[in-house]
Order: C-alpha cells, then sequence, then structure tokens
C-alpha cells in the first residue's frame, strides 16, 4: 500500500508512476477521498471540544438555580454527542474508501525497470549455460516414452478435472529429489531457514501480501473462508503482520517447501497439454525481510540463490528484468528466471524473484525499531521461487532426453535416487 503522505507532497509524481503501470491520473481521486476524511475528523474534534465545553458548564448552571441555561446546555450536549458520532461515522466510511482504493493500487516500480507492454519487452540481464545439441529432434516432456508410465493426466481428470496430474514411480522420486535437494542446498549453503507453514490462511493474510482485494478469482477460496495460498510468499511474510520488531532480528531468511494452487483465471487454452501450468503444484519458496536499506542486495542475493540452482543441476537459463507491463502487482522490480525446454525450442519462466520494498509491510503494519531509536519505519519484504519444482521436472526431463526415449539424471540428484543415474525409456530408474 501507498504512502498518503507522499501523495500529498507530489501527486505529480505518483501519477507518472501509475502511467509506467498504464494508469490514469489517480491523485486527484486519492486526495479528495483523504482531504474529506480528514475535514470530517477534524469537525469531530471541534464537536467535541464543544461537548466538553458545554458539559462543564451544565453543572454550572444547575448550581445557580438558571433551569432555562441548564436545559440549554444539557441539550447542546446532547446535539453534539449525535453530531460526533455523525462524524465519526462519516470519517470511518470514508477512512475504508480511502484504504480500498489504496489496496487495490499497484506498488511504483523502480527506475531501472524498463517500460513496455509485455514480456516481449523484457531486458535480459544474464545467461548461463549453452543448449545442448541433439542429435534427434527432442520432444516436450509428457512425449517422453520414459515418463509415459509416470506422468498421468487421465486419471488426474477423472480425479479432479483438468490442469492436474498424477505422478508415480520415477518420476515422483524424481519430484521429490528435486524438492529436496532444492531445500538442502537453501538451508546448508545459502542460510535461509527451513520452515513448514499452513497452507490455508485467513483474508487478511492474502491481502497482506496483495492478493486480495483484486486478485481474488486467481486463487481458492474454502466454504468457510480460508483461503489456499497460490505461493508460500503467504503465510511466510505474513510471519510479521501486525508486528514491530527490533532492528536486530533482521534479515530473516525464510524456505519452505509446500503445494500451491491457483485458480490459472485468464489462462484458457495457454499451456493446456502436460504440467507447465496447474491448478495443484509445488514450489520450494524464498522470502527475505529485510531492513529498508538492505532490500536492494538482498535482491541480488536471492536472485542468485535461484540461478545456482539450475547451474548446480546443468540447465541452461536466462534471467530478464521484467518491463513495467509484466511486472506483478506488488513488486518494485522483478527477476524472471527463465530455464531452456529444449521440447518447445524456448525459455520459459521457472523463478520470479520480486522485492517489495515497504509496499506488503504497509499492507501488513510490519515495523521495525531502529537500532539508534527513534520511530519505528515500515520494514522490506521480498519473495522469489527457488524454484518451480514441477517445472524443474520438466526441465530436467527435457534436456536429459535421449534418443532411445530414456532420460539421463543430472548429476546433482544422484544422491537422492540412491545412486541412480537415469530413468530408462520403460520409465525405470536405473
Amino acid at each position: 500500500m501507498h504512502d498518503i503522505r507522499l501523495i500529498r507532497d507530489n501527486p505529480e509524481a505518483f501519477d507518472k508512476a501509475m502511467a509506467r503501470r498504464g494508469l490514469s491520473a489517480l491523485s486527484g481521486e486519492v486526495l479528495s477521498l483523504d482531504e474529506n476524511r480528514r475535514a470530517a475528523i477534524l469537525a469531530a474534534e471541534t464537536a467535541q471540544a464543544d461537548a466538553n465545553k458545554a458539559a462543564k458548564s451544565v453543572g454550572a448552571a444547575k448550581a445557580s438555580g438558571d433551569e432555562a441555561e441548564f436545559e440549554r446546555l444539557r441539550a447542546l450536549v446532547g446535539e453534539k454527542k449525535a453530531e460526533i458520532a455523525s462524524l465519526n461515522e462519516q470519517a470511518k466510511e470514508l477512512d475504508a474508501k480511502l484504504t480500498d482504493l489504496l489496496m487495490g493500487l499497484p506498488n511504483i516500480v523502480a527506475d531501472d525497470v524498463p517500460d513496455g507492454e509485455d514480456e516481449d519487452d523484457n531486458v535480459e540481464i544474464n545467461r548461463w549455460g549453452t543448449p545442448r545439441e541433439f542429435s534427434f529432434k527432442p520432444i516436450e516432456h509428457y512425449e517422453l516414452p520414459a515418463v509415459q508410465d509416470g506422468l498421468d493426466f487421465e486419471t488426474a481428470a477423472k480425479l479432479s478435472g483438468s490442469r492436474f496430474m498424477v505422478l508415480s514411480g520415477a518420476v515422483a522420486r524424481l519430484h521429490r529429489a528435486l524438492a529436496q535437494f532444492m531445500l538442502d542446498v537453501h538451508v546448508n549453503d545459502n542460510e535461509l531457514t527451513e520452515t513448514w507453514t499452513p497452507v490455508l490462511v485467513k483474508e487478511d493474510m492474502m491481502r497482506g501480501t496483495g492478493q486480495l482485494p483484486k486478485f481474488g478469482e486467481d486463487s481458492y477460496q474454502t466454504t468457510n473462508g480460508w483461503w489456499l495460498v497460490p505461493t508460500a510468499e503467504v503465510p511466510l511474510t505474513n510471519i510479521v503482520n501486525g508486528a514491530t520488531v527490533e532492528e536486530g532480528y533482521l534479515p530473516r531468511r525464510y524456505v519452505a517447501h509446500t503445494q500451491c494452487f491457483r485458480s490459472e483465471a485468464g489462462s484458457a487454452g495457454r499451456d493446456t497439454a502436460g504440467m507447465l501450468r496447474q491448478h495443484q503444484f509445488e514450489k520450494v519458496e524464498m522470502v527475505s525481510i529485510t531492513k529498508p536499506d538492505e532490500s536492494e542486495a538482498e535482491h541480488k542475493r536471492m536472485t542468485r540463490c535461484a540461478e545456482d540452482i539450475l547451474e548446480r543441476l546443468g540447465l541452461p537459463y536466462r534471467t530478464v528484468n521484467l518491463c513495467t507491463g509484466d511486472i506483478g502487482f506488488g513488486a518494485i522490480r522483478t527477476h524472471d528466471i527463465e530455464v531452456w525446454l529444449p521440447g518447445q525450442n524456448t525459455y520459459r519462466e521457472i523463478s520470479s524473484i520480486s522485492t517489495c520494498g515497504d509496499f506488503q509491510a504497509r499492507r501488513m503494519n510490519a515495523r521495525m525499531k531502529p537500532a539508534e531509536g527513534g520511530k519505528p519505519v515500515f520494514l522490506h519484504t521480498l519473495n522469489g521461487s527457488g524454484l518451480a519444482v514441477g517445472r524443474a521436472l520438466i526441465a530436467v526431463l527435457e534436456n536429459g532426453q535421449e534418443e532411445d526415449g530414456s532420460v539421463t539424471v543430472p548429476a546433482a540428484l544422484h544422491p537422492y535416487l540412491g545412486g541412480k543415474t537415469r530413468i530408462t525409456a520403460e520409465g525405470q530408474l536405473a
């Protein structure tokens, strides 16, 4: 959420920032609500002062025997009480409208975020690895002989409908190995704190990280009000919801492996084949909570943590700086990491690393108490995939495919598979 004081101080700069997001000038509407809200609050305070003054005079009028003045003052106190209640209710309604408006506005992007309309305008900032040259035409993951018995979309459709999958045998074990490998690297080498969190959260938690109120259709809500998390960003970031922490408490670096749930609203017809876009999937998610002056460095650190996973797996990738038309709602800056998929002959997103500044902290009312004293300040939050497990599985299968239908597994995963190094064309670990 935005700082209303910054909008008051420089409405032109705010409108310019929103224009980069493709939004028309909004400062006028914001400031009108803010002005009316503050006027109602001031009027209520003035009426309260008048009521207090009249209340003090009531006793004196009674004691002096001035019955007419006593009745006038008593009536005035009653009128002022009704006026105060009305003004307070008006201020409350205006405050709610202002909050809803600010809650629905995206974050201001960093100056170095490129202007653009969509993913075609993203700017590449790093590339690693050389795509393998195959002596045969590579195919997509779901076409591989090695996975025909282990990747079952028909049974999943019977159980749950489209955009679900059932994994079994060697494919399921490889999927689990990838998640375990990612966690081990992040915990042992990157010094993140492994965390296990609920996947059902309260509505306020979704609001705190920006999924609500604007993007409710992208997620699932239970009949009793809980929300299924679209990513572990929601519970991990909200660990500090409503908290004021000491400066020495930061930074906090969390990692969690969870199920994730997304309705994929608006993606009809996109990536319907295979397991690239699912309603239920797994991610290893990283979240950092930092001091305001350390979030820029932390963004670079988190990007390297995600890139390193792909490098250890030997998977070619590129990293791009998302443009204004492609960046997420709550982000100041986002680095997308795209892994090479030979079956599609292109790079596809496998991780998004975002720094949000104090945008989420304001929504959550999460603050830091400076070590040198003074007024608490809003802390900074960051999040990123480290990595999407299902998409990593796709990349491992496609990049490791052999002409005989088998799949060669990256060496980094061999210890997690009992020393096995490949999936045969018949779907067995060997």
